[in-house]
């Protein structure tokens, strides 16, 4: 289902700068490797779990219909299907 304030390339753009600019700092460590974030890209909320699940609704409870961009820390990708995934953190 569509957001209805953003569009998917949207999120995953104001996603990746606030991880950039702020999240990745405070959740790249080596106990965080491998579990999601989700970030709220209107306010920059975030919640981290090994539950994409979990953090979704953690962001959703603090801001309803919020636009929730989800990364797994420290891999190029949150999911991988028929592949692999490639960690980017050292």
């Amino acid at each position: 289902m569509p957001h209805p304030r953003f569009s998917g390339d949207e999120i995953v753009r104001l996603g990746e700068e606030l991880y950039e600019a702020t999240v990745r700092a405070l959740v790249e460590t080596d106990e965080n490797i491998g579990k999601i974030v989700s970030i709220d890209v209107e306010t920059g909320d975030f919640a981290v779990d090994a539950d994409p699940v979990r953090t979704g609704l953690q962001v959703q409870a603090k801001h309803p219909g919020a636009a929730i961009y989800g990364k797994r820390i420290g891999y190029n990708a949150a999911f991988a299907l028929g592949g692999t995934l490639t960690k980017s953190a050292s």
